[in-house]
């Protein structure tokens, strides 16, 4: 087997975050939870980091304009933004190395292609995260990335703010040649090859990936996947403004199953691994201990 240098991101935060508040989720999600209870993200990034992560993804997935207009708090846009990214600086800082993604999650709403708005109208809104962000992390991440529109309207947003960009598709859990668009993964390598330093595949369940991996392999790209270990993304979820409430874990997914997939994602050439929703700390470490097991050097 051949030898790689990987890199190893983190696991989930928003799911990890709420199981550790203690409290209900609600539809601003792990952004509710570092208002409420601030040092609980930043202690979530030292345990990756402690756990064999070389990457802390910044808790902004959900603070996007549009989601906090709805939830009535448009004026926290940017103290809510900062927030997070000192939560992730203070994780890096006591830990002493790693490297910083800005998360830029997907607008309105998680797998909802249906709702995204045109590209002329997102990337402004995509634009003002990485303005924010770029000053303050190593590369920006654009998550659960469901249609071709959505990636040309998150890349051209963002490649042009000084910080690499990787690119990471959500594709269908029963087909993973597939955006949840329904539209091809391939034709994604095209807008990825404008701009994107990785190309990824996130948020769906890790059964589904080696077919984009495969996918992937066609291109120059660096790339990888990190998964979730949800049991379905349900029709009660894929509403306007959804709680995690609707959606289960999986029992089947325990660090040891996790990293059973994500050393096969290696053996296709992937060469960036992590964990996404219902995945954790002890995921992460299990991943880093099989992959140093197996020789490889974690980046």
């Amino acid at each position: 087997m051949t030898k790689a240098e990987i890199t190893l991101l983190d696991g989930g935060l928003g799911q990890e975050l709420v199981k550790r508040s203690g409290d209900e989720p609600t539809a601003l999600w792990s952004t509710q939870v570092m208002m409420d209870h601030p040092g609980l993200v930043a202690g979530l990034h030292r345990d990756y980091f402690d756990a064999g992560a070389m990457v802390a993804t910044t808790n902004t997935y959900a603070i996007l304009r549009d989601r906090l207009e709805r939830a009535g708090i448009p004026e926290r846009f940017k103290d809510l933004m900062a927030m997070a990214l000192q939560e992730a600086h203070a994780a890096r800082d006591s830990f002493g190395s790693g490297r910083i993604a800005g998360s830029i999650g997907p607008l309105r709403a998680s797998y909802r292609p249906d709702i995204h708005p045109p590209v002329l109208e997102a990337m402004p809104l995509y634009a003002e995260v990485a303005a924010l962000q770029a000053p303050h992390v190593d590369l920006f991440i654009l998550e659960t990335v469901s249609s071709l529109d959505h990636a040309r309207s998150a890349l051209l947003a963002v490649r042009d703010h000084g910080r690499p960009v990787w690119l990471s598709l959500t594709v269908d859990d029963a087909d993973g040649t597939r955006l949840r668009s329904g539209e091809p993964v391939a034709e994604a390598l095209e807008i990825a090859a404008d701009g994107a330093a990785a190309i990824l595949a996130n948020c769906s369940v890790p059964e589904a990936m080696p077919a984009a991996l495969e996918i992937f392999a066609r291109q120059s790209l660096p790339y990888g996947a990190y998964a979730n270990a949800f049991t379905m993304i349900t029709e009660a979820f894929l509403q306007d403004a959804p709680t995690v409430a609707a959606l289960s874990a999986r029992t089947d997914l325990g660090p040891a199953a996790y990293a059973d997939h994500a050393l096969r994602w290696v053996d296709m050439g992937a060469t960036i691994l992590g964990g996404c929703c219902e995945t954790g700390p002890e995921h992460i470490r299990e991943i880093a201990s099989r992959l140093r097991a197996a020789g490889h050097t974690i980046v």
